[in-house]
């Protein structure tokens, strides 16, 4: 869904939700608000999707994710739709054209680690059972832990399975996935249900295991 038709989706719906609790991060800004209705926490199991979410969350580094959701849609055409294949072939002349891009968020660093977890992405692809997919969700065990916050200070900015995951993906190739941008990736994934507990879409995200009993997270697991 494109960010043009959140946006009309989030004010279509602006008087029914605005009767409803829920997290207080979005603000009212409708395109943070409906990115926390309909994307934040819903489990996300495509290899192309995972990488282009631990992509943009690198370019967050240092930054607020508003900024860079307000600049998806120019990353994703600048990015060629974060196509790992295509991203894995860029060379020094598509870096400079980036880097004069004002739609991006122009820094060498983070541009030059986009084509390094491309290169590493086909690696996972091709070496790993189950693909990016089963790299990442291997660390919690394939199914969403279910956190029960009562407040934005209850939440963690990494834990031990961040750490973890953070680990590997760095010893695969990756960059900009320190432990608390990687705890950020996997709100965002839905690896863990990070909403709070008066917040709507806190239940909405746990029905998603359907009738299957949900996790908590435990410090234990790593």
């Amino acid at each position: 869904m494109s960010d043009g038709r959140i946006i009309r989706w989030s004010c279509r719906r602006q008087r029914l939700m605005s009767e409803r609790m829920r997290c207080p991060w979005p603000g009212t800004d409708p395109l943070y608000v409906a990115y926390h209705d309909t994307e934040w926490g819903v489990p996300e199991h495509d290899d192309r999707a995972l990488y282009e979410k631990l992509v943009l969350d690198g370019f967050q580094a240092g930054l607020s994710w508003i900024t860079i959701l307000r600049k998806r849609e120019n990353f994703r055409k600048a990015f060629d739709d974060f196509d790992p294949t295509r991203i894995a072939r860029y060379n020094e002349a598509k870096i400079l054209r980036l880097l004069k891009d004002e739609g991006i968020i122009r820094h060498r660093g983070k541009i030059e680690a986009a084509i390094r977890g491309a290169r590493a992405w086909e690696q996972v692809m091709e070496t790993h059972d189950g693909g990016f997919r089963g790299l990442i969700w291997k660390f919690v065990d394939g199914r969403p832990l279910q956190n029960s916050w009562q407040s934005m200070r209850d939440v963690p900015a990494s834990t031990p399975m961040s750490e973890a995951l953070s680990k590997e993906l760095k010893r695969k190739g990756f960059n900009f996935c320190g432990p608390t941008i990687v705890y950020a990736f996997a709100q965002a994934v839905g690896m863990v249900n990070d909403h709070l507990t008066d917040c709507f879409r806190h239940r909405d995200c746990a029905r998603l295991l359907g009738k299957k009993s949900a996790r908590k997270q435990s410090p234990k697991a790593f």
